[in-house]
């Protein structure tokens, strides 16, 4: 049986991930420290003898007599909206810093696989459209988002080199716009700020003048893809992400339809360093790991609509 360690593990991406895991058969040792992480969302696991949670932040020392046989490390932690890592910026540093090294090390010392959960954030501003791989990235490395799109860029690069310098066996992942249900309505993603003030009969905060784009994969999409990176040789980095492009207001007018409110729009500025088109070039994870998502927009936004009715 294949022994997994997985960082991140209570959060929106990592519990997804935690639960197909256990579908295939894995055993896992979950990790998070439930800064942005919630425990009621690994409860369902708890009773899985395949399953053990530890609450550990990444960067801090890890409970080594734990972590024996290890096959895979999975390092999904991080902060990752903007909300949370401008709340918490060193600890987002710190751990797309100091916590890929130490799961490195980790990796490095049980000849594990390491994957990586890195961002389309690294393509910043992007300069071309859509982002492949090759492209290197358009980034403001003092701004405030830098905190999260540097230190993925950095830990990006320390996996590389530990591969080269160790023939580590690694994979990298550019994860991009993702969503569906077990997000936090108080992240301040767009899809989760559109469909809980829809839901409340708020006006639905537009930043900009919503013609900027982005593209949104449906969060069982994305683990099906995730794990087939684990299962490859492949390096990467790759592209996981939907290749739909949509503007923001026609996102806002999708889920206002869905949910049959009558909210209105609200306009606020543009926020700093805000992308204003965001599209993967997945021509990679389909040659490569023969992955593209299946499941539409308005399929995924309806069952994402349904689990933040159930919350109400």
């Amino acid at each position: 049986m294949n022994r997994v360690l997985v960082t991140g593990a209570a959060g929106f991406i990592g519990t997804h991930l935690c639960e197909l895991l256990l579908r295939e058969d894995y055993e896992i040792i979950a990790i998070d420290n439930l800064i942005t992480g919630r425990r009621e969302n690994i409860l369902p696991f708890l009773d899985n003898k395949r399953f053990q949670f530890l609450e550990n932040d990444a960067t801090k020392p890890l409970p080594l007599a734990e972590l024996t046989g290890l096959n895979y490390v999975l390092h999904m932690a991080s902060p990752a909206s903007p909300i949370a890592y401008g709340a918490w910026p060193i600890e987002t540093m710190m751990t797309n810093s100091l916590g890929t090294y130490a799961l490195l090390e980790l990796a490095r010392a049980h000849n594990a696989r390491f994957i990586m959960a890195s961002t389309s954030e690294v393509y910043g501003d992007p300069l071309e459209h859509p982002q492949r791989e090759g492209y290197w990235g358009n980034v403001n490395p003092i701004g405030p988002r830098s905190c999260y799109d540097e230190s993925k860029r950095f830990a990006e690069a320390l996996t590389m080199s530990y591969q080269r310098q160790y023939d580590l066996s690694i994979g990298i992942m550019r994860i991009f716009n993702t969503y569906g249900p077990k997000m936090q309505a108080s992240d301040g993603r767009v899809i989760t700020n559109f469909i809980d003030q829809a839901l409340n009969g708020e006006p639905m905060t537009i930043y900009g003048d919503g013609k900027q784009t982005r593209s949104f994969c449906y969060v069982s999409d994305l683990v099906r893809g995730i794990l087939l990176l684990v299962k490859s040789d492949v390096s990467g980095p790759v592209n996981l992400g939907n290749n739909g492009e949509y503007t923001i207001l026609e996102i806002a007018e999708k889920i206002r339809e869905l949910t049959g409110t009558s909210s209105s729009f609200s306009f606020c500025p543009l926020p700093t360093d805000d992308p204003t088109r965001r599209r993967p070039d997945i021509s990679l994870a389909k040659s490569l790991l023969n992955w593209e998502p299946e499941l539409s927009l308005e399929q995924g936004l309806s069952e994402t609509i349904a689990y933040f009715r159930s919350l109400k």
